[in-house]
């Protein structure tokens, strides 16, 4: 018998860390799911793997790869805890930071808030050099004035420097001159420069975005080195690869080098498991909905794909208004984040109103059922206070909930101020949670062109398949998909990314007046500099490279993507690249301006190497009675009734190939639970997909088409 071989997945999450374990010759699965800890997030992967091993005891010497996703990154940025960085930049651009784009977030609002810029402007220095907008060199870099700026870096206990000189983007000669001396008078400290980490236009974004890199790049570094040192002491011999935000995974080195392009890795894996499954069932529109402990995060994926987009913003201040936090430039999967988790406090706001989030109970103390002295009701607290969750199988029931002090704190928290009982206290917790994602996942639906009547929601998270339900109905869905193990599907996705990585550079240039041979090389070089990087992860397959261009009409802000064939630039003509942006503008804008000129901005190579093989088994379990499934019945809320009825409960695990059943029902798994209403109807397919309908009512199907 052949000696198997495994791939883990581990990704980590604000309440919870999660892995899958598959075997590559059988396509088992294997999960686990513990407490994150925030203090050394490796503390959780090491109980994760060795309750794993009580399982499966030596699995480790047989793991050829681990697959990994961290919210380190993010949490630094957002709790400010990472290294104390220094920016140097060009003469007379030391306040760019604070500056920004000159633009509130928020006109009316006179009180608004912004986001403390990431490096204090006593640790911003300039150095006088200048490039002209095309890159010639008008100033170059003074060695002694370095050599000055770098002992006082010193005795101010400095441990990384970003730097960042204007239009270095065009040429990065005096970016690659500073590099050189302070590799070789200050080796101790980390660097980022923006040509390495973005070389784009955009002196705010860039500059921002590149003094993040040094921001969290040594605690990066140390977090790395250490999970490989403690893996290698459990029987880890393989390689390990991190989740990139933009799709892709990438090697330990590269993400020690550019971590904010892991910023957004763990909610990244639930969406290109969801873009798997719907290509896998030819699904046009889907909607990915991920809700987990602390946050939950949603994508539309159209024709199969979902988007990318080239900035984003993390920490803000306002968590809807866009602007009010740090501008980070590299390529991310176009999420929005629709509200909250399963551990979002429930309070009375100022204005003695319900108020659900943003504030989580996280991992510690968690919610009030978790018997870890948290006091504030939660929406897991609700949750079990409204019969969907069992306490007595919480995590598969090795983690024990209270439903006591659930219904404590959400009496005296919540009913007690409110006026009202604690059943509707809870109901009102649970509802307004679905009623916030359900406003954003609506925006986000419309802005990106899409219907949310016919999309198919795909749950994941551990919170997820509990209220996919609520969410579809409020969007208007009448169609869910709940996969396999969907409470670890971020930890289950890693296994469907390639090997991957993005790079760009930016060459503004008016179409008419562009020398295509110029950029022709421009793309060869991107394509050379991603090849090695990729060679650091896996050598041996053949790279796939796509190419993308950013244009604008002369005079706009904004860019568009345009996708290219993969071809020698100089065999399109200008006719034909001037036809592909407006076709493109127009489907977004609705009309473009054919007496306009347009410019490219900037050029993107996608680098990646083949997808390795993953499928999902099909179900083995042979009954065809669904009263073998049925664990028993438990009394639970109707979102329809408004009152307890009883729900069949069904065991997931026993659920067979071709089984239908109807709601109201709460079906039953270690990692998650789901819970469907009423006027649903269920079916399972042979790979143990859930496949739920919602029954609309005959009548408001025909309100809904005279409207």
């Amino acid at each position: 018998m052949e000696q198997p071989t495994y791939r883990l997945g581990c990704d980590i999450g604000g309440t919870f860390t999660d892995f899958v374990l598959v075997n590559n010759i059988t396509g088992e699965f294997h999960t686990n799911k513990c407490l994150t800890t925030p203090s050394d997030p490796s503390d959780a992967i090491e109980q994760g793997v060795r309750e794993l091993a009580e399982t499966l005891p030596g699995f480790m010497d047989s793991v050829e790869e681990i697959i990994h996703g961290t919210t380190l990154v993010i949490n630094a940025i957002i709790e400010r805890k990472g290294a104390r960085t220094a920016l140097i930049t060009t003469k007379g651009f030391r306040d760019i930071l604070e500056l920004g784009r000159e633009k509130r977030y928020d006109a009316y609002d006179i009180f608004s808030e912004y986001p403390e810029p990431i490096v204090p402007r006593s640790d911003r220095a300039e150095i006088d050099e200048r490039l002209t907008f095309d890159g010639r060199v008008l100033k170059s870099v003074d060695e002694k004035e370095v050599v000055t700026l770098l002992e006082k870096f010193k005795k101010d206990g400095i441990e990384s420097i970003a730097v960042c000189f204007i239009n270095s983007y065009e040429n990065s000669i005096n970016e690659k001159k500073i590099k050189e001396i302070i590799e070789r008078e200050a080796p101790e400290m980390f660097l980022s420069t923006s040509f390495e980490v973005l070389p784009e236009i955009k002196e705010y974004e860039r500059t921002c975005t590149t003094a993040v890199n040094a921001y969290v790049k040594p605690i990066t570094y140390w977090y790395l080195n250490k999970l490989v040192k403690r893996l290698g002491t459990i029987g880890f011999d393989g390689k390990l690869f991190i989740m990139l935000s933009s799709g892709g995974i990438t090697s330990v080195e590269t993400a020690k080098d550019f971590p904010v392009r892991i910023i957004e890795s763990g909610p990244t894996a639930a969406v290109i498991a969801s873009q798997y499954y719907g290509q896998m069932f030819n699904i046009k529109d889907m909607f990915c909905f991920d809700m987990g402990g602390t946050t939950a995060k949603s994508c539309l994926i159209q024709d199969g794909h979902a988007g990318l987009v080239s900035t984003f913003e993390v920490g803000r201040v306002q968590r809807f208004q866009k602007g009010s936090g740090l501008p980070i430039q590299v390529p991310v999967v176009d999420l929005m984040e629709i509200g909250a988790g399963g551990g979002s406090i429930a309070k009375i706001s100022n204005l003695g109103l319900l108020q659900v989030g943003p504030e989580s109970a996280g991992a510690d103390p968690g919610p009030a059922c978790y018997k870890q002295g948290g006091e504030s009701p939660t929406v897991t607290d609700a949750d079990l206070v409204l019969g969907y969750l069992d306490p007595d199988f919480f995590l598969g029931g090795t983690m024990e909930l209270d439903i006591e002090l659930s219904k404590k704190a959400i009496e005296e928290k919540i009913a007690k101020p409110l006026g009202t009982t604690m059943v509707e206290a809870a109901f009102g917790i649970h509802d307004l949670i679905n009623e916030t994602m359900a406003s954003a996942a609506k925006t986000h639906i419309a802005e990106k062109g899409g219907n949310p009547n016919i999309v198919t929601v795909t749950a994941f998270g551990g919170a997820g398949p509990v209220h996919t339900y609520g969410l579809a109905k409020k969007i208007g869905a009448s169609a869910i998909l709940v996969p396999p193990l969907a409470g670890v599907g971020s930890a289950l996705g890693f296994f469907t990314a390639p090997v991957a990585f993005d790079l760009s550079r930016s060459h503004r240039r008016v179409l008419e007046e562009a020398d295509l041979k110029e950029i022709e090389l421009l793309f060869s070089e991107l394509e050379q500099e991603s090849s090695k990087i990729l060679e650091g992860a896996q050598s041996g397959d053949e790279i796939i490279f796509q190419r993308t261009l950013l244009m604008r009409f002369v005079g706009q802000g904004a860019e568009i993507d345009l996708s290219i064939d993969n071809k020698d630039f100089t065999e399109f003509s200008r006719e034909e690249i001037r036809t592909m942006f407006d076709e493109e503008y127009k489907r977004l804008y609705g009309r473009a301006s054919a007496e306009s000129h347009v410019e490219f901005v900037t050029f993107k190579v996608r680098a990646s190497l083949p997808k390795k093989p993953f499928s999902i088994s099909k179900l083995t379990t042979q009954t065809r009675d669904i009263q073998t499934c049925i664990k028993g019945q438990r009394q639970a809320f109707s979102v329809i009734k408004k009152d307890y009825i009883p729900f069949t409960v069904y065991d997931r695990s026993k659920l067979f190939a071709h089984a239908q059943f109807e709601g109201p029902a709460i079906i039953e798994e270690r990692e998650s639970t789901i819970v469907i209403g009423e006027d649903t109807k269920a079916r399972v397919d042979e790979f143990g997909f859930i496949w739920i309908d919602i029954v609309k009512a005959a009548g408001a199907e025909a309100d809904r088409r005279d409207k």
